[in-house]
This record gives structure tokens, C-alpha cells and sequence, in this order.
């Protein structure tokens, strides 16, 4: 026999970051290897239910309670075990630097995983066993990483991408505002920028006294020459030993080697100019990175700093971080909103394009029952439901707070998006395994010209000279940024339009489907159904039946019960109403409770005559079949074992979703699927409404990760749901796609691509924007690849070393403007 167990995630691992963690595998892998545990794996309930670890198993090899002791065993020696550690660091300014810091904590003795971004985040998984925390934080200084703060897990939220990020009320920036050049804060934050220059400068005058006077002091030239190889070279240099340490062979080292070949040769301007453009690249590369990242950091600083707020009748002014669940804040006419909260008083239209992207003012008004808006902060109705760093209209506005500042949604916007950075896309870890092979050859090839003139009829130095003008040709500088300036300007781009994007990966994914399926409800639809037909069976009159319903339904909080309670409590019009009890969900077919002392069931009609459920009568049948035949969703309704009737229901298809549908189809998604628990029938019609020619019906939740399974294993596919229900569907495509984010803890952490809006007219801009970046990325991997091919060949025909550094950092600046243009794209 199969039993399951179900415990939080957060009861058995204390101290995991999130739901996604490497530990949490760890624990599952432990599990399913014991026997009498056939499966175990995680399940996302709602927002206000953790992560629960769920477990099936077999009662008669396992005991419950053994099996019980075991698990809390695991969790506790696992929690005990590993250890997590997120930085905000300086001194990490650009891909190569973050790589290089990445590796250098991955070699560490019991570091499990590490990544780093170019943002300045640092994330460490550790063995407590092999080292520590401090030993960590100690390589970090000796790689010249200054740590600001330590993000706590319990702030981290998100997928396990890599590095970690941080809430917009602990946001603390350098002086660079976005684009900061410093390394570990020395000296100061344009530094590599000012030695660039200082290099250029130097190099422009040596140039100066060597054409415009006659006989100039060689010692001079040279002491010009030396001084401009110190600044040009000074953080190259940095960079080369650490990988040299590391036994890696970077494109920093490829220049270092071939400055010193110049200069070895005598040809100390050109070797100058090879490091001041190299060096002026890379500042002006940190520079446009910057662009891109204060796109990102934009987004913190909409919240306002303060918030006027009423405790005990009076009114005073505090800080955001100040404010807990609960408290009365005054928005006046046009400020901003410092907080997730719910209108108690006053209308407004409110401007949530910042969050959510949506372009008109959304009207809001204030929520009908304050009691349960306070007990189910997440069900509040839209038209009441307000979001930190939205902009109020022209009307004076009363909210009540339901998160505190680090915890609202745009805070967990702007940590995803910065953690999104160090998810590489598919071209980015090619592009790096080619490097990784690419510039060890490079140095090989560079070894053997310098014995050309073994072969060829010319002098040492003539051979060398080609050699080390190679060196620059085939350096893939141009390649190391192509992908990450497009990827983060991509994902700052989709922030701006209300889509939160989770990295590289789905960014281009997104951009290379040609297959979508959408969950029905809530996406295709309103997800706001209403009864449109009533059926009493037998002698049950109208209001037993609804009154049963609705007393059973107020139990539950999926949508299909609201609606009933709704829409029946409306047309019972405060008749008196049994009393329910003992609620039990029967997950994809109904819910049974206890009315009166009877048993009721309600649910769909393939539940009754299954699980000890009595069968329905043929008169119960028939009336399903009719309301089915035109189109609508169906409860039927038993007590005891009286079948009292069926209730109908219909869910209106969304406005956008044909305009958005067409939209796709013009993009290149030459196949949409709609998925649904519906009975076939009436996912028909509801497909034939939106113009989708697929619809597949009376689909349980695990039948919907078979189906997605199945068509990602035809073409890549996405699926398109609310993030909560439809997780584990979302899980198996190629790119979970969640809607109306912004009010769902839960569909932020589970999709790759969070549409912060509930409105499908922001798919279509998502899918082009992907399409349009991915675009972007393979211009630059064609440019990079290209000047590399011509250069080559070029400076073993003879092309100096000075022309071919000048178009081999030119090639650099242009892909990083070109990825810069996605920061403009408009649908």
C-alpha cells in the first residue's frame, strides 16, 4: 500500500535559503535510497502554506512514525552539516574578474558550489565538516573582494542562479552609482578608469617627444613608455596572477605576454597602445555594464525612503524599514507608495506601470470586509490590492500594510533581477568553454611563429613581432562580454516592462520557442467564474441546494468555491444556512465536509463512483452532459445519498488573450495548446473563443506535467499558468512562465519568467524582447568570432600590432553599444 507524508520544508531545513536549494536534493536523494520510500519531491501549496516536502511510501516496509524519525534526522544532520553564505561585494566589475573569483571558491577545500556576479554578489554553499565561513571570507580578501554586508538567508528569495542579491530597503550603493570601476575600493571608485587615461596620456606624450623633437633623451622616451605600461597594465596584471594561480590562461594573460614581447622587441609605443586600449576597454565596458545595471537599481529607489503613518491616533513620518504588517499609511495625491498593502479608505487611480508595467492607471477602491482582507492578504480583490513604489493619482488614500518593506514586491523584483545576472545563457557557457580552449591554443600557435623564421627568410625579431601581434588578433575579448552586456540589458529591459526574467537561460530560451501551452483558468480566462445555471435533482429545491453549496465552499479558497459563495450567497439573500465542518480536499476532482451530520460531496462528476464515493444516478448525469454541452464547468452536489442537483458555471475568456494569441502567432509561435481539469467539451469552447486550435481536457495536476513533459520532448515548449497550482507543470517546460506575480510570493520563486501584471497583452513584449536579445547575442558572438577570424590571418601576413588592437578593442565597444540597444527596445 501507498501512503504519503507531507512536512515543511522549512521545519526539516532550518536554514535553507529556499526551495530550490542543493540541499534540499541532498535530502530527497537520502530519502529515496531507504527502503520502503518510493518517491519523495516538493510541493508548492499557496502563499501562506511553506514548501512541504511530500513522501510516498510503504506502510508496511516503513512505519509512519519511523519513517518520521528518519526524515527529521536527515534534515537536522544535513542543516548541521552545510552551510550558506551570501556577500555584497566591491571589486568584482566585469564577467572575466567574476569568473576568475567563482573558480578561485570553487578550489577551496569543502566549498560545495560558489558563484559570483558582476554585480557584486558572492554565493557560497559550504561543507561545515572540511571549512568555514571565515576561511571563505579570508580567500576573498586575498583575491582583493571587499564584503559590504551579508545577506541573511531568510532575505534570499528565488531559484538557486547563482549569486545572491538584496532587498531594496538594505540597497547600499557605491559612488559609481551603478557603474562602479573600483577594485576592492582602491583607490578609489573610477580608478581603472583614471589609469587608462593616466596610461593614454603617458603614451601620447612619449609619442609627442619622439615625432616633434629632434634628438630626444632615449631614457625619457623610455621612462614615458615604463610609466604607461604601470597604469595600462597595473590591473591586468592582478588579474592574470590570480588566474595563473588558479592554472588558468585568460585573455589578460594573452596581453600581458604580448606587451611584454613588445616591449622585449624594443616597440614600446606599440605595446603601450595595446595596454591603454585594452585597459580604456575595459573601463568603458564596466561603464556600459553599469548602464545596464543602474537600469536595475532604478527599480529600488522607487519605493519612497518614508511614510507617513497613524499609530494610536497619531500621525507621524518614519522610516520604511520602520513600518510592521498592520500599520496606517497616508498616501496624499500623487506621492508614492511605500508599501503592499490594501485601501481602507479614499479612490484613487492608481500608476503601477513601475511594478507591474501595465501603461493606463488601475482605479482603486477600498476593500469590502477589512477582516478578511487582514486574514487572506493575498485574496484581496485587485481593485483594492495597492503595491510599494507605485505612483497614486489625484486622491487622498488610507492603506493598511501586509508585508513589511524588504518583503514587498518590487523588493523581490529587484533581488531576482539582481541575482538574475549570474544565471548563464547557453551561448554564454559555450562561449566560455570555448575560451577556456580557445586561448590556450592561441598561446600554442603564438609559441610555434616564434619560430618561423626557421622556415621563412626573415630575422628573430620579425617572427617574434608576428608572434605576439597573433596574440592580440586571437585575444576574445570582444566574446567574454558579448553575451553578458545583452543578457543584462535583456533582463533590465523586461524589469522596466513589468516582466521579471530569471537570467540568461530562460531569457534566450524564451526567445527561441516555437510552442506554448496555457493553463486555462486564470490565464486563457478571468479566473473570476459565476454561477450561470442551477439544477436541483429529485425534490431539493433551489435554495437547499445552494444553500449546501455554499456553506461546504466557504471552507475552501479555490476559485470555483469562491465564485459558488459569491454568487450564491447573493441569491440566497440571507436565508439562514447549515453549518459545515471537517473540510477534506480531494486535490483535481472536489472537496467532501460534513453538513448537518451528513456526509457531502462536490465536485466534478468523475469523482462520485470511485474511493468509496457513491455512484451518481442517471438523472444527475444527464443534467451534467447538458450543461457540459454548452460549455460550462460543473459541481454536482451530493448529500448523503440524495444526488441534489448541478450547479454551472462559466469563466470569461480574457479581452487581451486573442489580440496577445495573435501577437504570438506573428512572433513565430506556430503552436498554442490549452491544458485544463475541464472536461473536454468545455475546454473546446473556451479554446475556440481565444482562437487556439488545441485544447486537451479533464487533465488532473500530474496529468499536466506528463502532457508538458511530452511536448518538451517534441520542441522546446513554455508553460503559461499562475506560478501556484501549476507549478510542477511549469517545472517540466523549457520555460515556466507565471502571471500576475506581483500579489504571489509563491509565482515569483517557482517561474523562470514572472509577468508581474495579470494581463496576457505582456507576453507577447516578453517572447519579443527574448527573440530580439537572442538576436542581439548572436550579432555579437558573429562580430566577436569575425574580427578574430580576419585578425588572425591578417597579422601573419604582417599587420602590425597597433591596427590590429585598434580594431580588436573597437570590435569590444561595439557589441557592448549594440547590447546596450535592448535597454530601448519597445514592442
Amino acid at each position: 500500500m501507498n501512503d504519503k507524508l507531507e512536512l515543511d520544508i522549512p521545519v526539516l531545513l532550518p536554514d535553507l535559503p529556499d526551495a530550490a536549494d542543493a540541499c534540499l536534493d541532498r535530502l530527497v536523494a537520502t530519502l529515496t535510497k531507504r527502503e520502503g520510500v518510493e518517491r519523495a519531491h516538493v510541493i508548492c501549496v499557496d502563499d501562506d502554506t511553506p514548501a512541504a516536502l511530500c513522501i510516498h511510501f510503504d506502510a508496511a516496509k516503513l512505519p509512519l512514525p519511523r519513517l518520521r524519525e528518519i526524515v527529521r534526522a536527515a534534515g537536522a544532520e544535513i542543516t548541521e552539516r552545510y552551510g550558506h553564505a551570501i556577500w555584497q561585494a566591491t571589486g568584482i566589475n566585469h564577467e572575466r574578474r567574476a569568473r576568475t573569483i567563482s573558480d578561485a571558491l570553487c578550489a577551496l577545500p569543502g566549498v560545495v558550489q560558489a558563484s559570483a556576479s558582476s554585480g557584486g554578489s558572492v554565493r557560497v554553499e559550504y561543507d561545515r565538516r572540511m571549512t568555514t565561513e571565515e576561511e571563505v571570507l579570508s580567500a576573498l580578501r586575498k583575491l582583493k573582494v571587499g564584503i559590504e554586508k551579508r545577506v541573511s538567508a531568510d532575505d534570499h528569495a528565488g531559484h538557486d542562479h547563482g549569486a545572491g542579491s538584496h532587498g531594496a530597503a538594505e540597497e547600499r550603493h557605491s559612488s559609481g552609482d551603478g557603474h562602479d570601476h573600483s577594485h576592492a575600493n582602491f583607490p578609489g571608485p573610477n580608478t581603472e578608469l583614471i589609469f587608462a587615461l593616466a596610461c593614454g596620456a603617458l603614451l601620447g606624450i612619449g609619442f609627442a617627444i619622439e615625432k616633434l623633437i629632434a634628438g630626444p633623451p632615449a631614457w625619457l622616451l623610455t621612462a614615458c613608455y615604463m610609466a604607461a605600461y604601470f597604469f595600462g597594465g597595473f590591473f591586468t596584471l592582478r588579474e592574470a596572477i590570480d588566474n595563473l594561480r588558479l592554472k588558468k590562461f585568460e585573455i589578460d594573460t594573452l596581453m600581458l605576454v604580448a606587451a611584454a614581447g613588445a616591449a622585449a622587441l624594443g616597440a614600446w609605443a606599440e605595446g603601450a597602445l595595446l595596454l591603454f586600449l585594452f585597459s580604456l576597454g575595459h573601463a568603458l565596458e564596466h561603464y556600459a555594464m553599469g548602464r545596464a545595471k543602474k537600469a536595475i537599481e532604478a527599480l529600488a529607489k522607487l519605493a519612497p525612503e518614508t511614510a507617513t503613518v497613524r499609530r494610536d491616533g497619531a500621525t507621524s513620518e518614519i522610516d520604511v524599514e520602520q513600518m510592521v504588517v498592520g500599520d496606517i499609511v497616508i498616501v496624499r495625491p500623487n506621492e508614492r507608495l511605500p508599501a503592499d498593502g490594501f485601501v481602507l479608505k479614499g479612490t484613487s487611480a492608481i500608476n503601477q506601470a513601475p511594478v507591474t508595467g501595465e501603461s493606463i492607471p488601475v482605479d482603486k477602491i477600498p476593500v469590502a470586509d477589512v477582516v478578511a482582507a487582514r486574514a487572506k492578504p493575498d485574496m484581496v480583490d485587485p481593485q483594492s490590492r495597492v503595491f510599494a513604489g507605485t505612483i497614486n493619482g489625484s486622491g487622498a488614500i488610507e492603506i493598511e500594510v501586509t508585508r513589511r518593506s524588504s518583503e514587498s514586491a518590487l523588493a523581490k523584483v529587484v533581488k531576482m533581477v539582481s541575482e538574475a545576472e549570474t544565471q548563464k545563457s547557453p551561448t554564454q557557457r559555450f562561449t566560455d568553454r570555448f575560451e577556456r580552449v580557445f586561448v590556450p591554443a592561441v598561446l600554442v600557435v603564438s609559441f610555434v611563429l616564434l619560430f618561423a623564421w626557421t622556415v621563412v627568410d626573415e630575422p628573430f625579431r620579425d617572427s617574434f613581432y608576428r608572434a605576439m601581434a597573433v596574440l592580440v588578433a586571437a585575444s576574445p575579448c570582444a566574446l567574454a562580454i558579448a553575451t553578458p552586456s545583452a543578457v543584462l540589458s535583456g533582463v533590465a529591459r523586461a524589469a522596466r516592462g513589468g516582466v521579471l526574467i530569471k537570467g540568461g537561460a530562460p531569457l534566450e530560451n524564451l526567445g527561441s520557442l516555437k510552442a506554448i501551452a496555457f493553463d486555462k483558468t486564470g490565464t486563457l480566462t478571468e479566473g473570476r467564474p459565476r454561477i450561470t445555471d442551477i439544477v436541483p435533482l429529485g425534490s431539493t429545491d433551489e435554495s437547499e441546494l445552494l444553500a449546501t453549496a455554499v456553506v461546504v465552499e466557504a471552507l475552501s479558497d479555490h476559485p470555483l468555491a469562491q465564485a459558488i459563495v459569491r454568487d450564491g450567497s447573493a441569491r440566497l439573500a440571507g436565508r439562514a444556512l447549515p453549518h459545515a465542518a471537517d473540510l477534506r480536499s480531494l486535490t483535481g476532482r472536489g472537496v467532501t465536509a460534513t453538513v448537518d451530520g451528513e456526509t457531502v460531496w462536490i465536485g466534478k462528476s468523475e469523482m462520485f463512483g470511485k474511493d468509496a464515493i457513491p455512484a451518481l444516478g442517471q438523472e444527475a448525469q444527464d443534467a451534467i452532459a447538458s450543461l457540459r454541452e454548452n460549455g460550462r464547468t460543473t459541481m454536482l452536489v451530493r448529500k448523503g445519498d440524495r444526488d441534489l442537483g448541478a450547479i454551472g458555471l462559466l469563466d470569461t475568456p480574457r479581452e487581451a488573450a486573442k489580440s496577445a494569441l495573435l501577437r504570438l502567432r506573428e512572433l513565430g509561435i506556430t503552436r498554442m495548446i490549452m491544458i485544463s481539469g475541464d472536461h473536454q467539451k468545455v475546454a473546446e469552447a473556451i479554446a475556440k473563443d481565444v482562437g487556439i486550435d488545441e485544447a486537451w481536457g479533464d487533465l488532473m495536476p500530474e496529468d499536466k506535467v506528463v502532457v508538458i513533459k511530452k511536448l518538451a520532448g517534441e520542441d522546446r515548449v513554455a508553460m503559461v499558468g499562475d506560478g501556484v497550482n501549476d507549478a510542477p507543470a511549469m517545472a517540466s517546460a523549457t520555460v515556466g512562465i507565471a502571471m500576475g506575480a506581483a500579489g504571489s510570493d509563491v509565482a515569483l520563486e517557482t517561474a523562470d519568467v514572472a509577468l508581474m501584471a495579470d494581463d496576457l497583452a505582456h507576453l507577447p513584449f516578453a517572447v519579443g524582447l527574448s527573440r530580439h536579445t537572442r538576436g542581439i547575442i548572436r550579432q555579437n558572438v558573429f562580430v566577436s568570432l569575425g574580427v578574430v577570424g580576419f585578425l588572425v590571418p591578417a597579422t601573419i601576413m604582417g599587420l602590425g600590432i597597433g591596427p590590429a588592437v585598434a580594431v580588436h578593442e573597437g570590435s569590444t565597444i561595439i557589441v557592448v553599444v549594440n547590447a546596450l540597444r535592448l535597454l530601448a527596445y519597445r514592442d
